[in-house]
């Protein structure tokens, strides 16, 4: 037996969500299962491609656990989930006195994560001016901690990961060619869970043992009108959002048979809908905003402003979504060199928007 079918047979006994994204046996699964097999004794840099809630992390921990590295540690960082300002520190640390509040040195992730796998989530979302430093860190396994000038070496394994358009990105100069080659060494696209049905079931059912147990009850069997309803669903939150639905089910249930609020999902389905993801859904709904304001996203009746959201956040959401103003002839001005330019100009120029002060 190879250590990831060992990983695999073990999944089952937990519920930390580990186990959904390897239950299947459908073609598209087996397909990814394969070349985790394939990468796992590599210990070459892998990006892993897919919607939100497909299981991303769990194939990371999949990879990890089938690497020599294995007995060390697999530390995860949300690149989208900590502010911009903390991030440098939380990937490389800090000596004392490095900024206000750095009472003590600490060590980063990196040095946290050596000899193991770091796993860097949402990978898109990395400040462009933190790139050169991380690229640095992937190449030549070395770095300076804040406020230091020795140089720290480590030996770590890089899993990252994106549900954006990377390849987009590079071209609007959003995310350096240079560090997405890096990282795009062993590319692996997760399947959304629509293109999974074959595998509902097995979910369904390994999610209701699991939620079951933890609610202390004996549900026995899933109706086939369910089930139906279960399987033809699209799941825009893929396995996340199973998952969710399962454990509500499983509360609302009081025999042995599950009673599922199928109405939700009849309400929520829409098959023929061009927008799968709920990022499809935002990018539409900014570019509706940034129409009805002639493309001025500051000031109060910038687009911003119609959304309630900041102007950073909304310049912010437009990068990582990919959104851009198509230019004219008439727009188009000579742009700062690409190593010249500062982070908020590369946005501005990337997206084509106006800022009103």
């Amino acid at each position: 037996m190879t250590v990831l079918e060992a990983h695999r047979d073990s999944l089952g006994q937990a519920l930390d969500g580990t186990p959904s994204s390897l239950i299947g046996s459908s073609a598209e699964f087996k397909a990814v299962l394969e070349a985790v097999g394939t990468v796992g004794p590599a210990d070459c840099a892998v990006l892993l491609r897919g919607e939100t809630g497909t299981g991303k992390e769990v194939i990371a921990r999949a990879i990890h656990e089938g690497s020599p590295r294995r007995q060390q540690r697999f530390l995860a960082v949300n690149c989208a989930a900590i502010p911009e300002a903390l991030l440098e520190s939380e990937l490389f640390g800090y000596e004392r006195g490095a900024f206000t509040g750095a009472m003590a040195s600490r060590i980063g992730r990196f040095q946290a994560a050596d000899r193991g796998t770091l796993f860097l989530d949402e990978i898109g979302d990395l400040p462009l001016e933190l790139q050169p430093k991380l690229l640095r860190a992937i190449q030549e396994q070395e770095f300076e901690r804040l406020g230091s000038s020795q140089t720290t070496r480590v030996d770590v394994r890089i899993v990252a990961a994106t549900n954006q358009n990377i390849e987009q990105m590079v071209a609007d100069r959003q995310f350096r060619s240079d560090l997405y080659y890096r990282l795009n060494v062993f590319p692996i696209k997760l399947p959304p869970l629509r293109k999974r049905a074959d595998d509902i079931p097995l979910l369904v059912e390994h999610f209701l043992r699991a939620f079951a147990c933890r609610q202390g009850k004996s549900i026995k069997h899933v109706p086939d009108d369910v089930m139906s309803a279960i399987v033809k669903y699209d799941w825009p939150g893929n396995i996340r959002e199973l998952q969710n639905f399962i454990e509500r089910s499983v509360l609302l249930t009081t025999g042995p048979e599950l009673r599922a609020p199928i109405a939700d999902l009849s309400h929520q389905a829409v098959p023929n809908c061009t927008s799968r993801t709920l990022a499809d859904a935002n990018r539409r709904h900014i570019m509706e905003a940034l129409r009805e304001t002639s493309w001025v996203v500051g000031g109060p009746n910038g687009a911003a402003a119609k959304l309630g959201l900041k102007r950073t956040t909304l310049i912010k959401k437009m990068r990582n979504l990919g959104i851009f103003k198509e230019k004219t002839k008439a727009s188009v001005r000579p742009s700062t060199p690409y190593r010249n330019r500062t982070p908020v100009e590369a946005t501005f120029e990337a997206t084509g928007h106006h800022c009103a002060e």
